[in-house]
């Protein structure tokens, strides 16, 4: 029985980058290029027609150009999309981003003329890696309000009630009036909408609202992964939230307590989306540190923490080297370094060679928290291929702390998760959109 192909659908003004995506995309037998567009409007023309598994879209295009061309295929017909993109400054590293946000699932920079020898190979595994992976996901729309930013009074009653555990915000009601619905793709969870606020308003300390929300407004209950996992009460572990009792809502606010000391997160394919969907839900007085790390390709780091800086509450940086993690700030390692301390819980950077195929890599940095902060570290897997972290996950664990595996369901790709929990490593099993909740529960204490 023959093998089904992987069908690519490539979107792409420059002639030179088509050349090059075709003849790296052709060469393995299972996949087959099925087209090439010159401009969004083409590509979505082509669609309908050549079925596409896998479409591969720049950013600056004539006509349509990449951020409406996903708007329009995820409205029409929902399909992975990976961004391959020459952006590297700041202004165009920040668009592309802007397609993660409207559904695509990756990001890959543009091959250039010239590239030859082990660089080019090195390409082209990475890219037909990145397919191939793409080519099992199933992706699809749902609509969703933008987080609105205005304080919500407290709402007594359970969860199921009110409909999930909703997040304080600080948008006007003007503006929220003026937010409009938004389409938004598989692991997409309740975040975004915060670029446009002020500095000084979007850092605005707050205490984090877990009291329920108004029926009808925002709510991270409402927004669940991929095959309906959604959730309703605080979590047990191990336990989906379908299944979970009605949890009472406290009536009061609650302040920072003091049981952790860190929070870290690892992620890989589909991580920026989960990422946002967490970290836009934490308030600017979050009570620790959060060092994050994404598998990312070359280039797009930075363009990454400046999208997460104008989606969040808390300062989104890069970790700079000799200085000891604060509260209130998320920290990334810089490209091509592991992540790690030293003798006085200041950042230290590492090239020791990559772990699990990966510098940084999750599992070096999530080893590193759990020998300086033991059952003081708060760990987090999400989405992503490979097994990077899952070691890391268990010396956590092993060390007291607290362990957290994205689920199945909402997972992009469901690799790095399913390792640590078939380890043992993970406490807590949960879809993306009720991790922020059980976060701000087990950091935030009731009056």
């Amino acid at each position: 029985m023959n093998k089904k192909l992987i069908r690519v659908l490539i979107v792409e003004d420059s002639p030179v980058a088509t050349i090059i995506l075709k003849r790296i995309l052709d060469a393995p037998p299972e996949i087959e290029v099925v087209g090439a567009a010159k401009s969004g409007i083409e590509g979505l023309e082509m669609i309908p027609r050549v079925q596409p598994d896998v479409i591969c879209t720049d950013l600056h295009m004539p006509r349509m150009g990449g951020l409406e061309f996903t708007s329009e295929v995820m409205s029409r017909f929902p399909k992975p999309i990976l961004v391959i993109s020459s952006s590297v400054q700041p202004e165009d590293t920040h668009n592309v981003f802007k397609l993660l946000d409207a559904g695509a699932v990756d990001v890959f920079p543009k091959p250039r003329s010239g590239i030859t020898g082990n660089n080019y190979e090195i390409l082209k595994q990475e890219l037909l890696a990145k397919i191939r992976v793409l080519a099992g996901v199933s992706v699809f729309t749902i609509r969703r309000k933008t987080k609105t930013f205005q304080p919500i009074p407290p709402v007594s009653g359970t969860a199921d009630e009110v409909g999930g555990v909703g997040i304080r915000s600080l948008r006007s009601p003007a503006e929220d009036q003026r937010s409009a619905s938004a389409e938004v793709s598989l692991g997409r969870s309740a975040g975004g909408g915060g670029s446009e606020m002020g500095s000084s308003l979007r850092r605005a300390n707050v205490q984090p609202q877990l009291d329920g929300a108004k029926p009808g407004s925002m709510s991270l209950g409402r927004l669940s992964g991929a095959r309906g996992a959604g959730a309703t009460g605080l979590p047990q572990p191990h336990q989906e939230l379908a299944k979970v009792k009605k949890t009472p809502l406290p009536s009061t606010p609650r302040l920072p307590t003091t049981n952790f000391k860190i929070l870290t997160i690892g992620a890989s394919t589909g991580g920026p989306q989960a990422l946002q969907g967490i970290l836009s839900q934490l308030p600017a007085n979050f009570p620790v540190p959060t060092v994050c790390i994404q598998h990312i390709s070359e280039g797009f780091l930075q363009g990454l923490v400046d999208w997460l800086n104008s989606e969040c509450m808390v300062e989104v940086k890069i970790a700079p080297l000799g200085e000891k993690p604060q509260p209130g700030y998320v920290y990334f390692p810089p490209e091509g370094k592991h992540l790690e301390f030293d003798s006085g819980g200041r950042f230290v950077y590492s090239s020791a060679p990559p772990c699990a195929g990966h510098r940084p890599s999750v599992t070096v940095t999530f080893n590193a928290i759990a020998a300086r902060y033991g059952a003081g570290a708060i760990a987090v897997l999400l989405t992503g291929m490979g097994r990077d972290g899952a070691d890391g996950m268990l010396s956590i664990s092993l060390a007291g702390g607290l362990t957290i595996a994205q689920n199945e369901a909402s997972c992009v790709v469901f690799g790095m998760p399913k390792e640590a929990i078939a380890l043992g490593a993970a406490k807590y099993v949960l879809p993306i959109s009720d991790i922020p909740p059980l976060l701000l529960n087990k950091l935030f204490s009731k009056i």
